[in-house]
């Protein structure tokens, strides 16, 4: 039988507000280059107040990947945590024009605000993100519809939402329900930072819950502290049948049941560099919900993450079925 969903992913509801900046004006701000850093309300809009020609658009990391997959047709549900704000509101509408399925409504009442990241986008492409969480960060297990979840060939977490116990709960009766209904769980590790604060929390999850992991170098090598990429690929292939690495400028290594396949890209100057993890994971769940082999499924990643670093903003702009045709991918 047909699920409803191809992929159901579970995040941060956030804004991305999106403006150029020069080094000189992060240093001056106090914003550490290249990284996402957590801010508080009044950081927040102290940074947003001090933006430039800003774009906004719905972000959090799964929130992109799932648009991704929208442009690619898959049918799509979300499930996340908004304030019934003006942000909120446009961020649950900018989703289901998206073409993927908001499934829980805006909250009223005195919750705290919908969540922005304020993302500075320096000559070199690297983006420096300040996040301010709101109400995301209390998404619990109460949010999560098993229905939506039972309806999922894939689910997608991210490690984001590992900060809070609540979060790790919905994850939890995300992926049980997913597998339970014959589905497949899987996770973005989604930064190094994070996996400190939890690493036996995220080593347990991902050998007992998941099917599958995504992570960069550094966020794979931050799992088991090995401080050598191969023996941490070996470490976390051993708990996970499926391990995909993306190495930036370096291509991609994905090892499935053993086996393991490296794909090489091309390297090239970012425009802007916002989006791309999530773009990637975009086109490689493309490959896995339609059962394209590893390398191919790695290889429409790549295409994807090409895409969005070509341009300002964390979600493809063109169109990536396209572009995977123009590849000789599909």
């Amino acid at each position: 039988m047909t699920k409803k969903y191809q992929v159901v992913g579970i995040g941060n509801a956030v804004v991305d507000v999106i403006a150029r900046a020069e080094d000189t004006f992060l240093d001056l701000m106090g914003i550490q280059k290249g990284i996402m850093q957590l801010v508080e309300r009044e950081r927040g809009e102290t940074l947003y107040a001090a933006m430039k020609e800003r774009v906004q658009t719905p972000g959090g990391s799964v929130a992109n990947t799932l648009a991704g997959l929208g442009n690619l047709g898959l049918r799509t549900a979300f499930i996340g945590r908004v304030h019934d704000d003006a942000l909120g509101r446009f961020y649950a509408d900018a989703m289901e024009e998206d073409g993927t399925d908001f499934v829980n409504p805006p909250v009223p009442g005195g919750e705290l605000p919908t969540s922005r990241s304020m993302i500075f986008v320096s000559p070199d492409g690297e983006r420096s993100m300040n996040t301010y969480l709101g109400i995301s960060a209390e998404l619990g297990p109460e949010d999560v519809s098993e229905d939506v979840a039972a309806e999922a060939e894939v689910v997608f977490l991210e490690g984001y939402l590992f900060d809070k116990d609540k979060g790790k709960d919905a994850f939890i009766r995300t992926a049980r329900t997913c597998r339970a209904a014959g589905g497949k769980a899987g996770i973005a590790i989604s930064d190094p930072f994070c996996v400190e604060r939890h690493r036996d929390d995220f080593l347990n999850l991902i050998e007992h819950e998941m099917d599958y992991v995504i992570g960069n170098e550094a966020e794979i090598m931050s799992l088991y502290q090995n401080n050598d990429l191969e023996a941490d690929l070996t470490a976390v292939s051993a708990i996970c049948p499926l391990v995909v690495c993306t190495r930036s400028g370096d291509g991609v290594s994905i090892i499935r049941d053993g086996a393991r396949v490296d794909i090489p890209v091309q390297k090239v100057v970012p425009v802007d560099a916002t989006g791309a993890g999530d773009q990637f994971a975009a086109g490689f769940l493309y490959g896995l919900a339609t059962g394209r082999d590893m390398e191919t499924s790695g290889r429409m990643g790549c295409a994807a993450a090409a895409e969005v670093i070509s341009h300002i903003g964390p979600r493809p702009e063109a169109d990536l079925q396209s572009l995977f045709k123009e590849a000789g991918l599909i």
